[in-house]
């Protein structure tokens, strides 16, 4: 087993973490799609409002390779397509019928992986709907289906606030989980990496020899990409693949069973959650459904996926289809801390040691404010200290301003791992993250076209 460990990064003392319990939920009224949050996809509708759809049924396609189609999570009608600015495609919403009729799909009997032909496998992954799950670097879209990785790195966890558990999700499914593993293997020649923490021995007992690299230190040492970065020994190494462990278990699903999984284990956390736990719910759930009458406070934030990196929801959106976490914080209208005068920031989480939250070993509690407001950089150096790929945030942020893409490379852009930390650090409230992550996306679409 090899092992790995990160001396940069940073992790949050923050407030709210997710119990290990899980509880089942209903069935909802509701599903959605929602293209908006697809990263790089090019979406084509191939239903309309009033159509009846089957769990498994096409949503949508890529434009860019109309074999990719996204499918949908439920059986029932589409009662709206909601459309953004400039007619983006946001949400394509399914109310449930009580019979969810199911697409059947090819399956796959485990005994047959190793002798079915590598492209009839990726044909039965493309064909069921579940082929972007797979994720490629440097730029994390879904892979081709012509080309072989030099690797696949299986994520096992996340330290990031918030995740779900692996123990949680993976309990009662680790034959299935193995069963993915062996698809994983027959598509990079059994080059796979069953990534998880050092420090998490629940998951170690529960994949005993299972997992093949371990990793300590700071968020997000967990990333693939930070992985790659700290190991590769070839810049082919650079277009690795990966893929989250829950979703090993979707795409296990799908061929073992013929069907179209919709089964999608979610972490509810944050401050302003009564209840942190986990819960077993479907794909696309609406995130009210999820929150019930499980919120302490109506002045709250809903954020889907990361508390970093992901992005603001609300009590009438739906879980998006890479989403597992949804975390609840104070929005921050507050206007000072309580005798703030006496204690400065002694209950603020910060990377800063200025504040006296540096003394202070408990979680702290998050919000929304960024307690200021942007000025020039005034170079601190703390994000470049935070990085875990080496890169220098500042001076790519201030190339990729000045149009020069060229030195914005020449710095590391393509390492970036988008793990959120140069914001949340910088003291001058520079976005860097967002400029950085859309530097990197416009130069691989400007590549791709």
């Amino acid at each position: 087993m090899k092992s790995i460990r990160i001396k940069s990064g940073f992790n949050i003392k923050v407030s709210g973490q997710p119990a290990p319990e899980v509880q089942s939920l209903q069935k909802p009224t509701r599903l959605a799609l929602l293209p908006e949050r697809i990263p790089f996809v090019k979406p084509r509708l191939k239903v309309k409002a009033g159509d009846t759809v089957q769990v498994g049924s096409p949503l949508i396609e890529d434009k860019r390779n109309s074999e990719i189609q996204f499918l949908s999570p439920g059986g029932g009608k589409v009662v709206d397509v909601i459309f953004g600015p400039r007619r983006v495609i946001r949400e394509i919403v399914i109310q449930l019928d009580d019979e969810e009729k199911q697409v059947e799909f090819e399956s796959l009997p485990e005994i047959d992986i190793k002798k079915i032909d590598r492209d009839q496998l990726i044909r039965l992954i493309v064909n069921g709907g579940l082929w972007p799950l797979i994720r490629e670097l440097p730029f994390r879209d879904y892979p081709s289906p012509d080309t072989v990785p030099p690797a696949i790195y299986v994520s096992l966890g996340n330290l990031e606030p918030f995740q779900p558990l692996p123990e949680v999700y993976l309990a009662g499914s680790t034959e299935l989980f193995e069963y993915g593993l062996k698809v994983l293997g027959k598509l990079s020649a059994d080059r796979v990496q069953v990534c998880a923490s050092r420090t998490n021995t629940a998951i170690q007992r529960q994949l005993n020899g299972i997992i093949t690299l371990t990793y300590s230190g700071n968020y997000p040492v967990h990333d693939p990409g930070v992985l790659v970065y700290h190991m590769k020994t070839s810049t082919e190494e650079n277009r690795s693949w990966y893929v989250d462990g829950q979703n090993v278990l979707l795409l296990a699903h799908l061929l073992k069973n013929g069907t179209y999984p919709t089964r999608r284990t979610v972490a509810l956390a944050g401050s302003c959650a009564r209840v942190k736990k986990h819960f077993h719910t479907r794909l696309g759930a609406p995130l009210a459904h999820i929150t019930d009458d499980r919120i302490d406070d109506s002045d709250i934030r809903y954020i889907e996926g990361g508390l970093l990196t992901g992005y603001a929801g609300s009590a009438h959106t739906y879980l998006g289809l890479f989403e597992t976490a949804l975390s609840l914080i104070p929005e921050g209208h507050e206007k000072g801390e309580l005798l703030g005068l006496f204690r400065p920031g002694y209950r603020k989480p910060s990377y800063s040691r200025v504040f006296l939250s540096a003394l202070n070993r408990e979680n702290l509690e998050m919000t929304c404010s960024v307690h200021g407001g942007d000025r020039a950089c005034i170079a601190c150096g703390y994000c470049a200290q935070v990085c875990p790929v080496d890169i220098l945030p500042q001076f790519t942020y201030k190339a990729v301003l000045a149009g020069e893409v060229e030195e914005s490379l020449e710095h590391g852009l393509l390492d970036c791992v988008e793990c959120g930390l140069c914001s949340y650090v910088c003291p001058s409230k520079i976005e860097l993250f967002e400029t950085l992550k859309n530097a990197k996306a416009d130069f691989y679409k400007e590549k791709m076209a």
